[in-house]
């Protein structure tokens, strides 16, 4: 069976990687209290990668209502953020934010429907996978308690 690809399945493979991953460490993670997390990244037929870093920035853009704001938030440039929203914007041949221009009334930015549904479907994916991967994390952690 190719890679990614299910067993009698006329449609395109997606692959969906994840694993467990540390997160950066936080003052209450120093005092031991640090949960298994996945790390989803869904890499589609086209060529299309959506992952953690897309989704935040679609996110902060949401909450926020400007591109620039939400690369000072991300604490990243205004031109990788944008060239993250232009990748997704390409790759899915639909925008995902809709801008105003700045002046007087001031400018913004608000997420399309296709930039609300690849944060549902995306969370969605990472919610169904963590349900899916609960009893082999218990698993690994039996091997880290058992030293």
């Amino acid at each position: 069976m190719p890679w990614g690809r299910a067993p009698d399945c006329s449609l395109p493979p997606v692959v969906i990687l994840y694993g467990v991953m540390p997160k950066k460490k936080q003052k209450s993670e120093e005092s031991g209290n640090v949960g298994d997390r996945l790390n989803i990244r869904i890499d589609l037929a086209g060529g299309l990668r959506i992952g953690p870093g897309k989704i935040a920035v679609l996110e902060e853009i949401a909450r926020s209502g400007s591109i620039s704001a939400a690369g000072r938030a991300l604490r990243m440039s205004y031109r990788r953020t944008w060239e993250l929203v232009e990748d997704l914007n390409t790759g899915l041949g639909a925008p995902v934010v809709e801008t105003a221009a700045g002046g007087s009334g001031g400018g913004g930015t608000v997420l399309t429907p296709a930039g609300r549904a690849v944060i549902e479907r995306y969370r969605a994916i990472e919610m169904d996978t963590a349900v899916a991967a609960r009893k082999h994390l218990l698993a690994l952690n039996r091997f880290r308690a058992s030293r």
